[in-house]
């Protein structure tokens, strides 16, 4: 019987979101893509994995049996690439990395930490700054590669890194109950603090306010996601905030929800210079940040 590590991974995944379409999101593929590497891993098994439903699928009792064997092997796997790729190389690997401030400072700290533990021998030095900037030490050859939302640049590459989806953030209110969706008509009347208009999460806002028809309030315009989350616990209005924010806000008084009707989703992107070859650790590197992502989101509900 032959099984690749790529229908195990989607088995994985689909097993802990309960859905083909968030798992198929984990991995950049379509929900028929991951649907098929479904049905072959079936197919080579010989029994059914899930019984599905139209929004919901849920392991069968053989997959909750296979899904603990693989779930170890998988692991054992990625433990031994590791320690393999660690006695192959003698150097000490060096990766300079750039994002916005937020995502520095509430994602990629713990995402290093356990990087880490795999690989001890690739340093990730880790830069934050404005999306202009990140894109000048990229394209000055002075940062390997930069996450965010960028557009298409000549002399850079730009390659889907991970999608995330548009949020509504308030303050958190002991008498009322965090709701897990809201529709953007629900914002009508809303005082909303916003981000200036050159960031693209917020022209993307904009866009989609004026899509749904709804008049808000215009409270304060300020420069960073960090500061918006903290006028939003200071009861200052609401603010939309892409899902890559929810770290941030676990460690405020404030509680998110899902806009709907519809939902927004958009992609963030891994940038490097054109013609630059990166360092060995970098794929590595990109593909446990991608599923380190991938855990928390999906477990928040937000892929």
């Amino acid at each position: 019987m032959e099984v690749s590590t790529r229908q195990l991974r989607a088995f994985r995944l689909a097993a802990q979101h309960h859905s083909f379409a968030r798992a198929a999101e984990a991995l950049y593929i379509t929900p028929s893509g991951l649907s098929v590497l479904i049905k072959e891993l079936e197919s080579r098994v010989g029994f059914r994995l899930f019984d599905r439903t139209t929004r919901h699928v849920e392991l069968t009792p053989d997959g909750r049996q296979l899904l603990a064997v693989i779930q170890r092997s998988l692991e054992e796997l990625d433990a031994a690439i590791a320690s393999i790729g660690r006695g192959a190389k003698q150097n000490r690997e060096s990766i300079s990395l750039g994002t916005t401030p937020l995502v520095a400072a509430n994602i990629l700290p713990p995402a290093m930490r356990e990087f880490r533990k795999l690989r001890p021998d690739v340093q990730i030095q880790l830069f934050d700054a404005d999306l202009p900037t990140l894109i000048s030490m990229v394209e000055a050859g002075k940062l390997h590669m930069s996450l965010g939302i960028f557009k298409t640049m000549p002399d850079v590459r730009r390659e889907p890194f991970f999608r995330f989806s548009m949020m509504v953030a308030r303050a958190a209110k002991d008498e009322i109950q965090p709701r897990k969706t809201t529709t953007w008509s629900a914002l009508d009347g809303e005082t909303l603090i916003s981000l200036s208009p050159g960031h693209p999460h917020q022209q993307l806002t904009d866009k989609h306010l004026a899509k749904a028809g709804v008049k808000v309030k215009i409270g304060c315009i300020v420069n960073l996601l960090d500061t918006q989350i903290a006028l939003v616990e200071a009861e200052e209005g609401i603010a939309i905030i892409p899902s890559f924010g929810m770290p941030a806000c676990r460690n405020r008084k404030v509680v998110v929800s899902q806009l709907i009707n519809p939902v927004v989703r958009f992609d963030f992107h891994m940038i490097s210079r054109r013609g630059r070859e990166l360092p060995p650790g970098a794929d590595e590197f990109t593909c446990f940040l991608k599923n380190y992502i991938a855990t928390w989101a999906g477990r928040a509900g937000v892929l």
